[in-house]
């Protein structure tokens, strides 16, 4: 009855036509369905534990460039999709999909190696991070300064050196070259005194060539650096004029018993007397007694040192800054 019924029913025209359209394009919306799950995968397990790890990250050595190749790696694993919302090579017609059984293969490798670029952190340098982590040298962290000096080379020029000790049990950084002062004492002049910063070229040929100092100096426990010094004299002390013994030709006060045994054997000097002409002769001029005090005060406040440059009434103090090591 079913056969009969049917019998006079015909296809319509094009049906075949269309079937064989229809049926690969089903097959193809149904590929790409696929294709599109496994992107999606693809992207969540390497997007998340990329922002996941950055935002773990803290303190100077975190990469914020990590979060820009999070954001292109989203950026890639969604290129395939449709604004609206569906797969982009859904679009157009049933005649424009037919006979493509296959996905272009370039598409997965572009989202293989954009995951691969989120799972990169190439992070800061090492050294860089770990020179940033270490702290300024405070004053419990620092020694007393050591001075030292040497005895004037040919022409008077004195060299000395200040040193300095990391005594923490932790490495510090040195950020400065700390201070230097010259205080005259005795005889000496201290309008004709001064400090300066070494220099190329300068007086103190004997100091380290500048280019040798540190801006900064990062010093482990039990290790220093130093900061040497010249003192480089520009005039000789005055001399004072006063005799260096004997009378100046006016009465003794009281006779000795050797000028009175000397009168009774007929000598020519007599008690009560005047010298006479031998002890006049010994009469010259000694030059003042004058000196000059340096004294370095470590950068961060540690206690200070001080050395004295005798027979020293004017000149310069020539100072370096920060050396690595301990100086002479």
């Amino acid at each position: 009855m079913l056969q009969q019924a049917v019998q006079d029913v015909e296809p319509r025209d094009g049906t075949l036509d269309h079937l064989r359209r229809a049926v690969p394009a089903r097959r193809a919306r149904k590929r790409q369905a696929v294709v599109g799950m496994a992107a999606a995968a693809l992207f969540f397990g390497t997007a998340i534990p990329a922002l996941v790890h950055v935002s773990n990250s803290t303190g100077p050595g975190a990469d914020p460039s990590v979060a820009g190749h999070a954001s292109q790696a989203q950026g890639g694993a969604s290129q395939g999709k449709d604004p609206a919302g569906g797969q982009s090579g859904i679009a157009g017609s049933a005649g424009e999909t037919e006979g493509k059984d296959k996905t272009d293969p370039s598409e997965k490798p572009k989202d293989e190696e954009s995951g691969a670029v989120t799972g990169s952190d190439p992070g800061a340098d090492p050294s860089t991070s770990a020179a940033a982590d270490i702290p300024v040298c405070t004053a419990e962290q620092l020694g007393p300064a050591v001075a030292s000096s040497a005895a004037p080379d040919s022409t008077g020029v004195v060299y000395g050196a200040f040193s300095v000790t990391n005594v923490s049990s932790d490495s510090c950084t040195v950020v400065g070259p700390g201070s230097v002062v010259a205080g005259p004492q005795g005889a000496a002049d201290a309008t004709k005194i001064g400090t300066a910063r070494h220099a190329a070229g300068d007086a103190a040929a004997g100091l380290p060539d500048p280019s040798l100092e540190a801006t900064s100096l990062t010093v482990a426990p039990g290790s220093g650096y130093a900061v040497q010094f010249a003192w480089v004299p520009s005039e000789t002390c005055p001399t004072t004029g006063d005799t260096t013994g004997g009378s100046t030709g006016g009465p003794s006060p009281d006779p000795s018993p050797t000028e009175e045994t000397t009168a009774a054997a007929g000598g020519t000097t007599t008690g009560g007397g005047d010298a006479g002409p031998t002890t006049q002769l010994v009469t010259e001029d000694a030059p003042a007694d004058g000196s000059v005090s340096v004294t370095y005060t470590p950068e961060g406040g540690s206690g200070s040192a001080t050395v004295t440059v005798s027979n020293a009434c004017a000149g310069t103090v020539y100072w370096t800054g920060v050396l690595a090591g301990s100086g002479t």
